[in-house]
């Protein structure tokens, strides 16, 4: 993955109805621990990392890089949404597309943040780059994901076996 080009960063942080997208903080550094150490958001991404080692080889200060927003609830990371130029894809179709992801806490879940967060990154991501096409790729499992997936737009371009599971990948095209 590589970034997206020569876009100014970080933007102002972006606001929306709940939440702020902004970029990372050393004070984000312990919700990033509890993100990547946690079996229920990886449960569909190969597991989590084990605490310990998250918390010797993660620096203080969290990578800062175009395209990579600290959901804010409140004043507090709830989740992390990322917009990377997929350049070694596993699929074809995607390579060279700009890729979402994103990961919430547990606690954050069921309430519309992700959609909420994921929407405005996309908005965000159309005024720079119109018409960029933006990949998803997600486990078919993951029905919240699907679900997710079919409310931004993201319409299903094919379905393939990785990681000993079905996965799924949608493409989301925007007219200039």
């Amino acid at each position: 993955m590589s970034d997206l080009g020569s876009i100014a960063w970080p933007p102002a942080p972006i606001e929306t109805g709940r939440l702020v997208l902004r970029e990372a903080e050393d004070r984000d550094r312990a919700t990033f621990v509890e993100l990547l150490a946690s079996p229920e958001v990886h449960t569909y991404l190969g597991g989590p990392r084990p605490r310990a080692e998250l918390e010797r080889e993660l620096p203080v200060a969290p990578e800062r890089r175009p395209g990579s927003f600290v959901v804010d609830l409140d004043g507090a990371m709830i989740g992390q949404v990322l917009l990377r130029r997929a350049t070694e894809h596993l699929r074809p179709a995607a390579a060279g597309k700009v890729d979402l992801g994103y990961l919430f806490l547990p606690r954050a879940w069921g309430h519309g943040y992700a959609a909420e967060a994921c929407a405005a990154a996309l908005d965000w991501l159309d005024g720079l780059l119109p018409g960029e096409p933006v990949v998803l790729a997600t486990q078919t499992a993951n029905a919240r994901s699907m679900r997710l997936a079919a409310k931004l737009g993201f319409t299903e371009v094919e379905r393939f076996r990785a990681w000993d599971a079905e996965q799924w990948l949608g493409r989301r095209d925007r007219p200039v």
